[in-house]
């Protein structure tokens, strides 16, 4: 018996064309360059290709048929169906088919953003070994990162560790700023890009505020970070994400906190990016496990107090950013 076909994984930076792609998840930016890159990739090799754009959930029954079936001029066909995750039943039924027999020359790309809607057409897609290109969400700051490094890389353009940390922490709530952030760096730096130059451009955004409360806090500069907190709370910005920002530091320096090997082999056991692992380091060196005992107390009750435990969630992030200051210091 013939083992059944299993679905390829595709990076979404390396889609390529084949009969049938699935795109599958809800990041829309990532979808989007997907559909890019497959269509540049079609383009190349063809031209004079006749690309068409569908809409599942309107779609109107025989369609698809009638978009794939040969030409005339035996040019070649690219189609693009979106909504996925809303698509009616007269979709669902013409997709089905088509996966049974693809036609030949049709480059066909789906995009599902997720729900269970149309699960029957994506299980069918998976077992006939089309490739999935994953469009899933990057929550972690770690996967923000290494995709603004690869962003540079994919540019030819050197950026310093600090300076994608930076832009994470300014523009990282969403993935189609981060990455208009990095195209603009790339356009109208020169250089290495660098955490300076970072800051010029992105400095002043509310996203950025927490992260350097949290390196003035932990270095010991409490004047610096109270005067950074006050100057924040005063122009509009939530408690929460700072204490977020500050906890995130305090857990990074509790994870390498005595610990020896290599920032290569502590970063993969830890999951940390190398260089967070130097600089958590060089923070660790200032602080006593009894004092980062306390910190990260002192932050838990803080987190619950910014989150409605507390009438003066003010003072209880003010409370937590001296504490952490006066023990950096010491």
């Amino acid at each position: 018996m013939n083992p059944k076909p299993t679905a390829a994984a595709m990076d979404w930076r390396g889609a390529a064309p084949a009969p049938i792609v699935l795109l599958s998840g809800p990041e829309d930016y990532i979808a989007s360059r997907a559909f890019d890159t497959i269509r540049l990739r079609v383009r190349e090799a063809d031209p004079s290709v006749d690309t068409t754009r569908i809409e599942a959930g309107g779609y109107e029954s025989g369609t698809l048929t009638l978009l794939a079936s040969p030409s005339l001029f035996g040019e070649s066909k690219l189609i693009e169906a979106v909504g996925l995750g809303q698509m009616n039943d007269a979709f669902l039924q013409d997709a089905l088919k088509y996966v049974n027999d693809p036609a030949p020359d049709v480059v066909l790309v789906l995009h599902h953003g997720g729900g269970s809607r149309g699960k029957r057409l994506i299980d069918a897609l998976k077992s006939s070994g089309a490739p999935v290109v994953d469009c899933q969400p990057l929550k972690k700051d770690s996967d923000k990162m290494d995709f603004v490094a690869a962003e540079f890389r994919q540019a030819r353009r050197r950026i310093e560790a600090d300076a994608v940390r930076a832009l994470v922490a300014a523009v990282g709530s969403s993935l189609a700023e981060l990455a208009a952030a990095c195209q603009q760096l790339v356009a109208d730096g020169e250089g290495s890009i660098t955490a300076e130059l970072v800051e010029k451009y992105h400095g002043g955004r509310v996203e950025a505020t927490g992260f350097k409360v949290a390196d003035a806090a932990l270095a010991g500069r409490g004047a610096q970070a109270l005067s950074m907190l006050r100057h924040a709370l005063a122009t509009g910005a939530d408690p929460v994400p700072v204490v977020a920002a500050l906890a995130m530091k305090m857990r990074s320096v509790a994870k390498v906190h005595g610990l020896r090997g290599s920032s290569a082999q502590l970063a993969k056991e830890l999951s940390m990016a190398p260089w967070q692992v130097d600089q958590a380091r060089r923070e660790a060196q200032r602080w006593s496990p009894e004092a980062l005992s306390h910190c990260i107390q002192v932050l838990a009750e803080t987190d619950a107090q910014v989150k409605g435990a507390s009438r003066d969630p003010v003072y209880a992030v003010e409370r937590a950013v001296t504490t952490i200051a006066l023990a950096g210091r010491s």
